[in-house]
């Protein structure tokens, strides 16, 4: 363990920062926000700054300080219930107390969310050459709420508890950081943010101490934090993300519980080692090792689960060093998102029904109602999947009634004209085209015009041309022979 100062000269380097914190507090009237993980490091800043604005006259307290979280909805379930309870106490301490702290829980936008990602549009789970969620589930939120900020203001300054101890990375990126005035960096990306890392000189060791030494001002107990620390292997917490050159969770114990950018959740699977009530988290866990791809048992599962075509219906490949042609798989197919929704919803009433279950998470959603519907909604009306499987699957799994009320342009055909259908293509990517050509025709019909319908058609069975993914591939080749020939000329 590193050496750390005695508790009396480290309590007058606390001192010193309380004093700089009302220093630059007190110098102007642009508004703070303060990222919030609920972990050690956010809550040393968030501590610090309430100790030093609380001790300031009250003529004084003009300036604004927001405390935002956000919640990816993918949150481990306990850190989650953590940090809402945190927020508020927050707002009920300080608005008893009449200072200018705020907290805010801030989401994604439903159609930016995880489920909606990976079983709606069929992203395959992320990884580090497509790490898709951090730039939806965490960036975009917080950056939303700082630019509403900076437009109802004109500027920001933006404390984030960031350590140069953390890492040798963390480090080198806070040394490259050129200040503007003072204490402040300018933010990578956002016009008019300032950065302000408070605690970026203390150690791991000088965090705790901080925490174990001065009480908690809104009524939380750091104790109990450093025991949700204690219950996991790793040290670390999930940094509030606000541009891309801010690590992912990937390593860390506060990060979302279906991440696949590590090989192993080792928080959640030592909570569930640690702490025989926690054995409820177990299906969540199965669920996350079920959507990682790394053995190449299962990078062969994943990609029989994927579409041969991209999103837009076109082909993509490359060759290995033996010159072997291959075929880039895009989206999760059909049968593998509806695999997907039925393991969450599984999943979803495991939990609900284990016997350790606490009360107050007898009823988690790990997917909404609102997320649910806009499933439904791609998967009815962008892919023109008419089944419209979803409210069934839902009832089967939940045994309960679907409460979805959304209103989509509903096929003529029913389901059992579907199967009908089916039966009579010659495989399952005939039978899809067959089933998109007519629901285009169905739109057109009910549209009154048809101006476009050829066009849409036309897309739509070039989309739907190939009839495996053997024969795209064929195809590939034919057009990459044309392709040299025609340079060799």
């Amino acid at each position: 363990m590193a050496k750390i100062e005695t508790k009396s000269s480290f309590q007058e380097r606390v001192g010193l920062s309380v004093e700089r914190i009302q220093q630059l507090y007190l110098a102007d009237s642009t508004p703070w926000v303060i990222g919030y993980s609920g972990g050690k490091d956010s809550t040393a800043i968030l501590q610090l700054t309430w100790m030093a604005i609380s001790s300031l006259d009250k003529k004084d307290l003009k300036k604004s300080v927001h405390v935002i979280t956000t919640d990816t909805m993918v949150e481990n379930p306990i850190v989650s219930s953590w940090v809402n309870n945190s927020l508020e106490a927050i707002n009920a301490s300080a608005q008893s107390k009449d200072l200018p702290i705020q907290a805010h829980l801030i989401k994604p936008s439903v159609n930016e969310s995880f489920w909606v990602n990976l079983i709606g549009r069929g992203y395959p789970a992320p990884r580090a050459k497509f790490r898709w969620c951090t730039e939806r589930l965490k960036i975009r939120p917080t950056n939303r709420f700082i630019e509403e900020k900076i437009n109802e203001d004109g500027e920001v300054v933006l404390l984030l508890g960031v350590r140069r101890a953390e890492s040798a990375v963390r480090s080198n990126r806070l040394k490259k950081r050129k200040k503007v005035q003072d204490d402040l960096y300018p933010h990578d990306t956002l016009a008019n943010c300032l950065l302000y890392a408070p605690i970026e000189d203390w150690s791991n060791d000088e965090v705790w101490t901080f925490l174990m030494q001065n009480k908690n001002p809104w009524g939380a107990t750091n104790h109990d934090l450093q025991g949700l620390y204690a219950s996991a292997t790793e040290d670390n917490e999930c940094p509030v993300v606000v541009d891309t050159s801010t690590p992912s969770c990937g390593n860390s114990r506060f990060g979302c519980w279906v991440c696949t950018l590590v090989t192993e959740d080792k928080s959640m699977t030592a909570m569930v080692q640690n702490d025989a009530e926690k054995e409820w988290m177990m299906p969540m866990l199965s669920l996350r090792n079920d959507l990682d791809y790394r053995t190449e048992e299962k990078r062969l599962l994943e990609k029989e689960r994927r579409d041969f075509r991209r999103m837009s219906g076109k082909l993509s490949y490359y060759k290995d060093k033996d010159g072997v042609t291959s075929y880039i798989p895009g989206p999760y197919a059909q049968d593998a998102r509806i695999h997907w929704l039925k393991r969450l919803l599984e999943v979803q009433k495991a939990v609900r029904d284990h016997r350790s279950t606490p009360e107050d998470v007898k009823n988690i959603e790990l997917i909404s109602l609102e997320e649910l519907e806009e499933i439904r909604r791609i998967w009815l009306e962008d892919k023109r999947e008419t089944e419209d499987w979803l409210p069934e699957i839902y009832e089967e799994i939940m045994e309960d009634t679907y409460q979805g009320k959304q209103s989509f342009n509903s096929s003529p055909f029913s389901k059992e004209a579907l199967e009908l259908l089916k039966d009579c293509a010659e495989n399952d990517l005939q039978y899809q085209m067959l089933r998109n050509l007519l629901d285009i025709e169905n739109q057109y019909r009910a549209k009154g015009s048809r101006r476009g319908v050829n066009t849409e058609l036309k897309e739509q069975a070039r989309k739907d041309a190939f009839s495996n993914a053997d024969e795209a591939l064929d195809e590939l080749k034919k057009r990459e022979s044309l392709i040299e020939t025609l340079e060799i000329e």
